[in-house]
């Protein structure tokens, strides 16, 4: 595994951006609490990963901090971001929290906020998933970001506008969006009322998509689903 992500950042040059209707970083950032795990260590075989993707309006509707990257508007305007990677078993519980140490350095986190523009979120993602996969906050970013840079992003904004709009229809458009992709690896997380809230892309160990176990998949393709547009 160690292999892998060594090959994955050697191809790394820049940080990736998400789907940023716009994004400028901020100056610095102000240094966080350390995070408090909300569950045991559980250090199992990694057998896949899951990256999941948020949907960055509908956390905002509901989000009034003047002070946040993410929905204050002050450093850009986000659409789908990348919430993390996170290792999986091949049943059961995933692994988790596998280390505390070390932390992100400050500059680590400025630098990935045009991709993931919530600073404490940077460092729990680290701690809980990605400790478990890499030995520094550095290297698990620097996986995460490349994986997320593979993939394209429909217009959802648009596709919140056509009438009875289904899950079915988003994998569809993700699908189309990244030709060889297959539905199977595409899931979909919705929250209260059928609004859109993730997307969950499944991959094997080897970093290939890969059909989303039952617990990743979500509502089928026939549940309604409604998109709370970014504009």
């Amino acid at each position: 595994m160690r292999a892998i992500l060594a090959l994955t950042l050697l191809s790394l040059s820049a940080p990736a951006l998400g789907q940023a209707y716009q994004c400028v970083l901020p100056q610095r950032v102000a240094p966080l609490p350390p995070v408090r795990p909300d569950g045991p260590s559980l250090r199992t075989r990694v057998a896949g990963y899951t990256l999941a993707v948020s949907w960055s309006p509908e956390y905002c509707r509901q989000d009034r901090d003047p002070a946040s990257v993410q929905c204050s508007g002050r450093n850009g305007r986000f659409g789908f971001i990348l919430h993390g990677l996170w290792p999986e078993s091949t049943s059961g519980p995933a692994p988790q929290w596998c280390a505390l140490q070390p932390r992100p350095a400050p500059e680590t986190v400025r630098q990935n906020l045009c991709t993931t523009p919530v600073p404490r979120l940077i460092e729990h993602e680290w701690a809980k998933h990605g400790s478990c996969m890499a030995t520094t906050p550095e290297a698990y970013w620097g996986v995460a970001r490349h994986v997320f840079a593979r993939f394209r992003w429909p217009d959802a904004d648009r596709l919140s506008l056509e009438k009875g709009l289904t899950v079915g229809r988003l994998r569809e458009a993700v699908a189309l969006a990244n030709p060889g992709l297959p539905r199977s690896a595409i899931g979909v997380v919705t929250g209260e009322r059928g609004w859109l809230r993730e997307l969950r892309l499944c991959h094997n160990a080897q970093y290939r998509p890969a059909p989303c176990r039952r617990d990743r998949w979500g509502p089928g393709d026939g549940a309604s689903l409604r998109i709370w547009r970014g504009f």
